[in-house]
């Protein structure tokens, strides 16, 4: 495992400084208009293929390991591997393509993403068959189509929930780097040796990714790489609750609480305002941070002044993070407790994102 993570952090570096060196031209393509941009200079967006590149080398040879070299580190990595690249590949691709050529619209992109929550269902066979509460198990077992849409939308969905977070540099891939890390954890509890092994592999790649992107920003993740962790986690941790009965149904659900509740808190604000949730805007929780409570940096450079405090802004949403990891880690079997802290988890979220906008943060959280 430790030297399936190493190719795949090297992969990922090494692809991500040749997309630095040779892959800038393309950025030029990325308006300066944009609403959700906030740097400076054309910067390359094809982290997602740095991401696509360590995950499938480091996983193709962890499944050569376990079918041809006698498994020495019984990670059991089959031919299944296969399919969970074929499931991720429409959703990877998809994003790369809107990275390259911004031509491609938020509906081509979710069903896209669909189509990889669809592959999920027949070649991975993965379903959501509990919740971990009695009257919804109930309910899931007298309508097991319900389980199958659950697939669906969890695999359309959280990619774009990693793309709504990714703001700033070393945002959505700390998050999704701790997230697989907790992951992994939680596989290896209950004897889950194969997904913790891609959990791991995918933690490295982005580790890889992360040397470029923070805290210099010299390569954004864009729309593929986002989709890249959004799928992957999304397929993993339906299986690590599918195929392992002691992992409570809610503890991914807690580990992801904060770019899901982010996406439906986004969605629910601008159909209050009478704006299509497709349309991108600056008021997401993390650019309301950027704006208000990460003080300004006074530097004679002003790419210098704006690169700095992007990366002021991460560290409180890390932070933010950290609040419903711990508690899942801990409580990772634990239904009630974890069903708590995600209502915890929304009622803070509200709370402080209506701090922000009527300008009631307290002085010792500016920096």
């Amino acid at each position: 495992m430790i030297w399936l993570s190493l190719v795949a952090f090297l992969v990922s570096s090494l692809v991500a400084a040749g997309i630095v060196r040779w892959g800038r031209d393309h950025a030029s393509v990325y308006g300066e208009t944009m609403p959700q941009r906030f740097h400076l200079g054309d910067i390359p967006r094809l982290g997602g293929a740095a991401l696509l590149a360590g995950m499938a080398c480091s996983w193709m040879l962890g499944m050569l390991q376990s079918s041809w070299m006698g498994d020495p580190g019984s990670l059991r990595l089959g031919g299944w591997v296969v399919w969970w690249i074929v499931a991720l590949l429409p959703s990877a691709i998809g994003g790369i393509v809107e990275d390259l050529t911004q031509r491609l619209t938020v509906r081509y992109r979710l069903l896209l993403t669909a189509l990889s929550g669809g592959l999920a269902l027949m070649v991975l066979q993965l379903n959501v068959q509990r919740m971990g509460l009695p009257w919804l198990d109930t309910f899931l077992s007298e309508t097991p189509w319900l389980g199958m849409v659950i697939v669906v939308l969890a695999v359309a969905g959280l990619p774009h929930a990693f793309n709504i977070i990714d703001g700033y540099n070393g945002l959505a891939g700390m998050v999704a780097f701790i997230v697989c890390l907790a992951l992994a954890h939680v596989s290896l509890q209950v004897g889950d040796r194969s997904l913790a092994t891609l959990f791991v592999c995918t933690a490295a790649a982005t580790a890889g990714f992360l040397v470029w992107n923070y805290p210099r920003g010299m390569i954004f993740a864009g729309d593929g790489g986002s989709y890249i962790w959004g799928v992957v986690i999304a397929l993993g941790s339906i299986s690590l609750v599918q195929r392992n009965h002691d992992v409570s149904p809610w503890f991914p659900m807690l580990l992801l609480i904060y770019p899901v509740w982010e996406t439906v808190f986004s969605i629910y604000r601008k159909l209050v305002r009478g704006v299509s949730p497709g349309v991108a805007d600056a008021l997401h929780f993390h650019q309301l941070i950027y704006r208000r409570i990460v003080r300004g940096v006074f530097h004679d450079d002003e790419s210098r002044r704006v690169l700095m405090r992007n990366n002021r802004t991460s560290p409180y949403l890390w932070g933010f993070t950290l609040l419903t990891v711990v508690p899942a880690v801990l409580f990772w079997s634990n239904t009630v407790v974890l069903v708590i802290f995600c209502g915890l988890f929304m009622i803070a979220y509200v709370s402080a994102y209506l701090a922000i906008v009527r300008f009631k943060v307290p002085s010792w959280l500016r920096h």
